[in-house]
């Protein structure tokens, strides 16, 4: 038998702030047809253009997936002993 022991650790979860990271990325799918749009950092405007164009060409076309992509990180915090190898 294999004992194993998990100390506690405190650690925080909050979104990625790395250079170049997005904040998000966005796209959608339109249901009728699979269609999609080309996804875009951190800007849902040209997504929702796109959904109404698309409908606009194809008015039966009035259902979409919308998709949202962030990034998280993990950070270690209080006496997290991870903290000083981060620093």
């Amino acid at each position: 038998m294999t004992r194993s022991i998990i100390r506690a650790a405190e650690w925080t979860l909050g979104a990625e702030t790395a250079e170049g990271a997005p904040q998000g990325i966005y796209s959608a799918e339109c249901l009728a047809c699979g269609a999609q749009a080309q996804p875009t950092d951190n800007e849902r405007l040209p997504v929702e253009v796109w959904a109404l164009k698309h409908t606009g060409l194809n008015p039966t076309h009035r259902q979409y997936k919308a998709m949202a992509e962030t990034f998280w990180r993990v950070t270690p915090t209080g006496d997290n002993p991870y903290r000083e190898h981060d620093a």
